[in-house]
């Protein structure tokens, strides 16, 4: 949340540089003789750039979680500030502001998304070859292993993997980079520690942890909050 609030205050500290910027003038379309032109809706440089920073502010609120801004409101907090007028907020309550609604945002969407993902693992629970482990965890067998030996919590472990978000969305993969990965077990998320103990090296499963055993109500990376996890794991080898 800090590195959000620190880019939207940069964000207005850029908007301050162009304080002399004046709205797109509206432009008036010329009826084409045989097709129809392209019209340039810009006068100038000082339009382009206008519209220029706009898309580059809106892109960064949007991948920064900020999708549902009342935009009359960001229009008038952004012309108070170039026109040095009051603002409305104080300085000092500003990044409180924004804290609450990213709080708020964040805990509306890890609602729908822990709903969507109990829906899910409660359909997915029902086909052949699932297990469901009282923890909630589910896997499958994709590849049984050629040994006995399992890791413990206090093991480092070197895997393959494939994680997923439940439509679909990869998220991260070892597998694409071509690269596997070694870590302390006791280090990741609560659903791969329960599952590669009770793997054997060699095999391969795929699990489907629910949000509760993966990051909770947090956002981590490409992974929204609330979210129930699919991973293919491959257990290639362990170091005590």
């Amino acid at each position: 949340m800090k590195k959000t609030i620190i880019l939207a205050g940069a964000l207005l500290c850029v908007v301050n540089m162009f304080a002399q910027v004046k709205k797109p003038a509206a432009t008036v379309k010329k009826a084409p003789a045989k097709a129809t032109a392209t019209v340039n809706p810009f006068k100038g440089s000082t339009d382009s750039a206008s519209y220029a920073l706009g898309v580059r502010i809106a892109q960064n609120l949007k991948n920064s979680g900020f999708d549902k801004l009342n935009l009359s409101m960001v229009q008038k907090a952004m012309a108070d500030v170039l026109q040095n007028k009051k603002i409305l907020i104080e300085e000092t309550a500003l990044d409180a502001c924004i804290g609450a609604y990213q709080q708020k945002a964040s805990t509306e969407k890890a609602s729908v998304a822990k709903q969507e993902g109990k829906t899910f693992l409660a359909t997915n629970g029902k086909r052949s070859g699932v297990v469901t482990l009282p923890s909630g965890l589910q896997y499958e067998i994709i590849k049984a292993g050629t040994g006995t030996a399992k890791p413990a919590l206090s093991d480092t472990v070197k895997c393959h993997y494939h994680g997923t978000l439940i439509n679909g969305t990869v998220f991260d993969s070892s597998v694409d980079r071509g690269e596997p990965i070694s870590f302390p077990l006791n280090r990741v998320i609560k659903g791969w520690q329960d599952a590669l103990q009770l793997m054997t090296v060699g095999s391969k499963w795929k699990l489907y942890i629910p949000s509760d055993m993966a990051y909770g109500d947090r956002a981590a990376g490409a992974i929204p909050p609330g979210s129930t996890l699919i991973f293919e794991v491959e257990l290639l080898g362990i170091t005590k």
